[in-house]
């Protein structure tokens, strides 16, 4: 039998309650599970914890920590770690985890084809077009026949590459480790090519797709020079993170015709500001960061975390592990 370990879940403000739901279910027929109150004293409610599930990896304060003197995991329900207070927390033993990309994979791409329809049939026009009584426009270009290049080959990139396939397109991609035949074909890729290849395979793109983790060495992937080697028929779309392109090349490029539009799930600075160009420039489509907001990410993510949990309450090292990771 597992041990019961005293574990709280940190919810975020304003999140939807499905993703305690799932919390809740997952974790706490096997442990004793408790919702922070941030209305109430936090010593108290840290004090005899054991593991943290920390939604999304940025509610989690010093503060917190320091109040949870008995705590040796820390689960965050998300992917990306750039909002994490890794040098905070590698003062104390405390194993992290995050949730991998292929918990999220499938809405992530899901919503990378929501963005290319929306911005190839020119949605936002047709809201206007209908409001003013106009019917039968704008034109809207189809995908099938068009190239989707994926910048990173990884969980989400393969979901949408076979996803992109059932609509017809060719889809290429890079990747920074080899590919072999079997992966790729299994994922429905035309072809898929090393990390240095990119400036050769961006001008045969009709839609540029981001699928990377934010470091130092991808921020502004797609930079204004790599926008410059778009077709002017292309598109831009990013259900990954905003500091992957060049938000301002990507905006000036689309005002002045030098690229067709862009979808993006993601800003630079979120939410972005009310008067941002990324909002009201005609041809670009953004979504609130939901493309991962689905029931399946929330089961997926939850059922993960109750694993780990159970692995910390068995004695045995946790799953994902990341906090040897950003100690290198």
């Amino acid at each position: 039998m597992v041990n019961r370990l005293n574990v709280i879940y940190l919810p975020g403000r304003g999140a939807d309650p499905t993703w305690e739901q799932e919390v809740v279910a997952a974790i706490g027929p096997k442990h004793n599970l408790t919702v922070y109150d941030e209305s109430e004293p936090l010593a108290p409610q840290f004090a005899d914890v054991d593991a943290v599930v920390d939604l999304g990896g940025s509610w989690g304060t010093r503060e917190m920590l320091d109040a949870a003197p008995k705590v040796k995991f820390w689960q965050i329900m998300g992917t990306g770690m750039e909002h994490f207070d890794f040098d905070y927390w590698s003062t104390r033993p405390v194993m992290i985890s995050n949730c991998p990309g292929p918990m999220s994979a499938i809405p992530l791409a899901e919503h990378a084809i929501l963005l290319m329809m929306l911005v190839r049939r020119n949605y936002a026009q047709q809201i206007v077009n209908l409001a003013n009584g106009l019917m039968y426009q704008p034109m809207g270009f189809e995908l099938v026949g068009q190239t989707l290049l994926c910048i990173g080959f990884g969980a989400s990139a393969r979901e949408l590459s076979k996803r992109a396939k059932g609509f017809g397109m060719r889809v290429i991609a890079t990747d920074i480790v080899d590919v072999d035949d079997a992966t790729r074909e299994e994922w429905g890729a035309d072809a898929v090519y090393p990390a240095d290849r990119l400036d050769d395979l961006i001008p045969q793109a009709d839609v540029v797709s981001l699928h990377l983790h934010v470091t130092p060495e991808t921020r502004h992937t797609l930079d204004a020079r790599r926008i410059g080697l778009m077709k002017p028929t292309a598109i831009v779309v990013n259900v990954a993170r905003g500091a992957l392109v060049d938000e301002d090349a990507m905006i000036a490029a689309v005002r002045e015709g030098r690229i067709a539009g862009a979808g993006t799930d993601v800003a630079t600075q979120e939410p972005p500001s009310p008067g941002s160009p990324l909002l009201t420039t005609p041809g670009i489509v953004v979504t609130p960061h939901t493309a991962g907001v689905t029931d399946g990410t929330a089961r997926r993510r939850a059922e993960g975390s109750a694993v780990n949990i159970d692995r910390i309450a068995e004695g045995l090292e946790p799953l994902y592990r990341v906090d040897r990771l950003a100690k290198v």
